[in-house]
């Protein structure tokens, strides 16, 4: 198993292109107002403020959620709103900060690592501690070693320790932690172990674009994402840093009693 130092995805490319589209809201609410005011002055000469108003209200709102988002990112701290600002950010800002990107020329991949890496930094910003029975460590089956004659979906018990994948070390951490711990073939079978288990608390290690939609999928069930290494390749004896999701375990999961 992997002993590397912790790797957390950057966040500042996502609160870049935040700011970015902070600098779009505005230019685009100057020309919405700009543009038909010539018109509307027209039509009574107060028509133009009362619609500069209006438009200026909703423009505040949306400066105003976003920097309460950034200022969420930069402080870890919980500004009140980080589980609406976190719905926000999944059914709204990352599907309009993708399509952003892809015009900007952004990688795709590094944009979804910026998203998880901003989905975790929300979820921590609430200080959620939830007891073992109510979290679930979520892996792909891609952990396994491909050739193993052992196939642990549906119970990682059957996993015999062997050490040659970090199955093994994975199974051992649930198991000081007192957590269930599943294996997922797919987004259906993950949902399907989700409705089932009903956890209060998700550790999800996947890459990128599992993580991405595991998390969209999921919420608002409070989801911590983990990347997989991929030496091989993608989907083939991935890897992962033990180090890191014990870190999440003890910041997110209840010690068991003695």
């Amino acid at each position: 198993m992997h002993t590397d130092p912790i790797y957390r995805p950057r966040k500042r490319l996502f609160i870049g292109v935040l700011l970015f589209a902070c600098l779009l809201v505005l230019v685009v609410a100057f020309l919405v107002w700009w543009i038909p005011s010539v018109g509307l002055a027209n039509i009574h000469p107060s028509l133009p403020l009362l619609f500069g108003s209006i438009l200026g209200a909703v423009v505040l709102t949306t400066l105003g959620g976003l920097t309460l988002l950034i200022l969420t990112l930069l402080t870890g701290r919980d500004f009140f709103f980080s589980d609406y600002m976190r719905g926000i950010v999944i059914k709204y800002l990352f599907p309009a900060i993708i399509a952003l990107g892809r015009c900007c020329g952004l990688d795709r991949d590094t944009l979804q690592q910026s998203f998880i890496a901003l989905n975790n930094q929300l979820v921590r910003a609430r200080k959620l501690r939830v007891p073992a029975d109510k979290t679930l460590i979520l892996l792909p089956h891609c952990i396994q070693m491909f050739d193993c004659e052992i196939k642990i979906t549906g119970d990682v018990n059957k996993c015999v320790r062997c050490g040659k994948c970090d199955i093994s070390g994975l199974a051992q951490l649930a198991e000081e932690f007192g957590i269930p711990i599943a294996v997922a073939t797919g987004g259906t079978l993950a949902r399907k172990i989700i409705v089932e288990r009903r956890p209060r608390f998700i550790l999800a290690v996947a890459c990128e674009r599992d993580l991405t939609s595991g998390i969209r999928d999921s919420y608002p069930l409070p989801v911590v994402g983990v990347l997989n290494r991929r030496p091989h390749g993608p989907c083939f004896n991935t890897m992962i840093v033990l180090n890191e999701v014990r870190q999440v375990l003890k910041e997110h999961v209840l010690p068991p009693k003695t």
